[in-house]
């Protein structure tokens, strides 16, 4: 059974840095598309990175520039660095991933193996 488990979220302060990390087990995420989403309380989850096997990845556009997302696979690690953080920013934020994926990579429901989440708080 595949497990995803976020670490990394925590309460920083606008314009300061987070890196959250996404280990995986129980499958080799090799050839997996993997990627960061985040919700707040009311509002659907929304796509702000992915990463495909390759190592293509593909940003929002409230992130771009601000955000890196980074891979592993070695040590089956999916990486988000969060520079510039922005009190918007603040969310939970989950790690997916996707065995296939067809046409928009940052939709919810193209991924079917989800982590727990772990909290993001940026103050202003």
């Amino acid at each position: 059974q595949v497990q995803l488990e976020e670490s990394g979220g925590g309460s920083v302060k606008a314009g300061e840095s987070l890196r959250l990390s996404c280990t995986a087990s129980g499958y080799n995420p090799t050839f997996y598309c993997l990627a960061w989403f985040r919700q707040t309380p009311g509002k659907e989850r929304e796509g702000v990175a992915t990463i495909d096997f390759e190592g293509v990845a593909t940003y929002a556009d409230s992130v771009e520039g601000r955000f890196n997302i980074s891979r592993d696979n070695a040590k089956e690690t999916l990486f988000l660095q969060m520079n510039s953080l922005k009190p918007e920013d603040t969310a939970m934020y989950y790690c997916a991933a996707s065995a296939f994926v067809i046409g928009d990579p940052l939709r919810p429901s193209q991924y079917d193996n989800w982590g727990q989440g772990t909290q993001v708080t940026v103050s202003s």
